[in-house]
């Protein structure tokens, strides 16, 4: 078995997921990055790290029979496509010390025009998701060590948002598994920990959050400006604080069940 940690992303083509797939690779990990659709030029971009680069280049355990990474389809809703996934991460790698349930999608609008195909898609993804890929996961996770589970959150699962009782409603759901799972495992020395994304310029914010708010605003404002009012440190998070949260999580080996806010300061408790 490979002595380098592996890890499992899913929903790594891009965004949250890709930059939490490239930080575990230049961390030491190897890394299955599972998505809806692997390509050559996902695959591409994945390697596109300096960070990888030199470590390919001075680590002498990485070659052709001991690659840093390799990409796999996988459909979060679908339990024998997760266990697909989890079964092409062991027969690559070895093993599978660590999971990220990074997959996710959103949806916003009123309760009363919101569809129930769209409600349910959200839970699929978000929330049931979650139960398919660790329930694939656990087995192996029971035998690795330092074995951890990190779900992406939002802090949407800690507050409330007029016009997004789905997404909200998935994110809070979220949190309880997280906790849920970290006391189940917790003998099992599996911790399960989960992120709290806030403004993250990516196209979940800027292809659908800001262009849905700003056309209900009579002065819409640009992305910018938007983080400056709602963030106290006045500066929006980026795909790489969430990947540097992700690996300090599944560093820490005594903790488990929290759901860490990565938000500047514009979500407390």
């Amino acid at each position: 078995m490979s002595q380098r940690p592996v890890a499992l992303v899913t929903g790594a083509a891009r965004g949250i997921g890709l930059a939490i797939a490239q930080s575990l690779i230049a961390a030491g990990y190897r890394v299955m990055a599972a998505d809806l659709g692997a390509d050559q030029a996902w695959n591409y971009q994945l390697g596109q790290s300096n960070d990888i680069a030199q470590a390919l280049q001075t680590d002498s355990s990485l070659n052709e029979n001991a690659p840093p990474f390799a990409v796999c389809t996988v459909d979060v809703t679908n339990a024998a496509a997760c266990e697909q996934a989890v079964q092409k991460t062991i027969e690559t790698f070895g093993q599978l010390n660590l999971l990220v349930n990074n997959a996710g999608i959103v949806d916003s609008g009123p309760i009363t025009e919101f569809s129930e195909a769209a409600w349910d898609r959200i839970f699929a993804v978000n929330t049931k998701g979650i139960f398919l890929m660790s329930k694939a996961a656990i087995p192996h996770l029971l035998v690795a060590d330092n074995a951890s589970i990190v779900n992406t959150a939002s802090i949407a699962g800690k507050k409330g948002v007029s016009n997004m009782a789905a997404y909200c409603g998935s994110k809070f759901a979220a949190i309880g598994i997280t906790q849920s799972m970290a006391q189940e495992l917790a003998q099992d020395k599996i911790r399960v920990n989960a992120i709290c994304p806030g403004i993250v310029g990516t196209a979940m914010w800027l292809d659908h959050l800001i262009p849905k708010n700003n056309a209900s605003n009579s002065a819409p404002v640009d992305f910018e400006t938007q983080t400056q009012q709602l963030i106290p440190m006045g500066v929006a998070q980026t795909a790489q604080d969430m990947a540097d949260a992700v690996l300090y999580l599944a560093r820490a080996k005594n903790i488990t069940g929290i759901a860490l806010t990565v938000a500047g300061g514009m979500e407390m408790n």
